[in-house]
């Protein structure tokens, strides 16, 4: 490749009309994969985004040939490694593991890692609270104890419907409804005393029913204070602290944001493409997504993805960079036209195209 690459130079140097005669030398195979805002194919199925177009402008500085081929995560590093490609352009990110098969050029994108959560699982308190009101538990829990409250009413009228006509007489509607009332107030300790039992039978049941009441009101209060707060930490994901007891979080297969949790020891589903992830969540098969953030940040900003978000923030920090087989002459070549691009106006205006909208 070296000797391609020196080729390749030379050619661009002398020209075409004094190259004549020499063996046509073969352009240089770019290894990329859809990663948008970075690489992906736009509307005519030709390769676009900030990389792309940083590898574009670096070639046509250094009058390289070359020809792009789409290659899975796995494969923009083995294919470096067997000599199938002679540059890898991507959102790739410099890792330890990679530096010792590769090499990389400088970084053109510091990033990080970023989070996508579902936006019913943000709301805080409140949205909490509500999903617990409406949730079939609770419905059923309010039920059960309306039930009883009928039945303990009931059992007074039946000693009181004589004897205390005034308060609870009438109709059977009526009367059942007084002491229904009469229940409700009594078991939650309100007590406002417009209804009150004259019987022995009825007083006897109000002691007993007052001290059912205490201990059923303090056993609701404790199981919807439980019931909240589980739901507050089963629902808030704000960092990846919390990631932790969250489940299976989704990631990419191979990428950055698996060997991270891999290396946090936290369960993982890994997924072909980081869409598939962000689908994921929003599907409700996972609570959360790990992946490189600006990727994220664009699929769900211009993805069809709805009801997910990317949390503020980065961690865990990624440097993009080209990678390059071990040892490549082109590193030297390289470097300084990448230096010199991402410091001009020109990257400043592919930032804005690229990332502005996201930012």
């Amino acid at each position: 490749m070296c000797l391609r690459i020196a080729l390749l130079a030379a050619c661009a140097l002398i020209g075409p009309a004094s190259a004549q005669g020499t063996a046509p030398v073969d352009p240089l195979v770019v290894a990329t994969k859809d990663a948008p805002p970075f690489s992906f194919r736009g509307e005519g199925g030709e390769w676009q985004g900030l990389s792309i177009d940083l590898w574009r402008g670096i070639a046509a500085d250094l009058g390289l040939a070359f020809e792009f081929q789409e290659a899975s995560l796995d494969e923009l590093v083995a294919g470096l490694e067997d000599g199938r490609f002679d540059a890898s352009v991507a959102a790739l990110t410099i890792t330890p593991e990679r530096e010792e098969v590769l090499d990389f050029t400088h970084t053109y994108y510091p990033s990080g890692l970023g989070i996508v959560v579902s936006d019913e699982g943000s709301g805080g308190v409140l949205s909490t609270a509500l999903r617990t009101i409406v949730s079939p538990a609770f419905l059923s829990a309010v039920g059960t104890l309306a039930l009883v409250l009928f039945l303990g009413g009931a059992a007074l009228w039946l000693f009181e419907r004589k004897r205390n006509a005034e308060q609870f007489g009438g109709t059977a509607v009526q009367g059942l409804g007084s002491a229904f009332w009469w229940s409700a107030t009594t078991m939650t300790t309100v007590g406002y005393g417009d209804k009150a039992p004259v019987t022995a039978g009825g007083r006897f049941l109000g002691i007993v029913w007052m001290f059912a009441g205490v201990i059923t009101i303090s056993s609701l209060t404790a199981a919807i204070a439980s019931t909240l707060t589980l739901g507050q930490l089963q629902s808030s994901i704000q960092g990846p602290e919390d990631l932790a007891g969250a489940g299976s979080i989704a990631c990419v297969r191979g990428s950055t944001g698996e060997e991270y949790l891999v290396g946090s020891g936290l369960p993982r589903t890994a997924y072909a493409t980081a869409a598939e992830a962000v689908a994921a969540v929003a599907e409700g098969r996972t609570k959360a997504a790990v992946h490189d953030e600006p990727i994220l940040r664009h699929l769900v900003l211009t993805g069809d993805e709805g009801g997910v978000h990317v949390l503020p923030g980065t961690f865990e920090r990624q440097d993009y960079a080209i990678a390059l087989p071990l040892d490549s002459e082109l590193r030297k070549e390289v470097n300084p036209v990448l230096i010199e691009r991402t410091k001009g106006d020109e990257w400043e205006r592919l930032l804005t195209r690229y990332l502005g909208a996201a930012e």
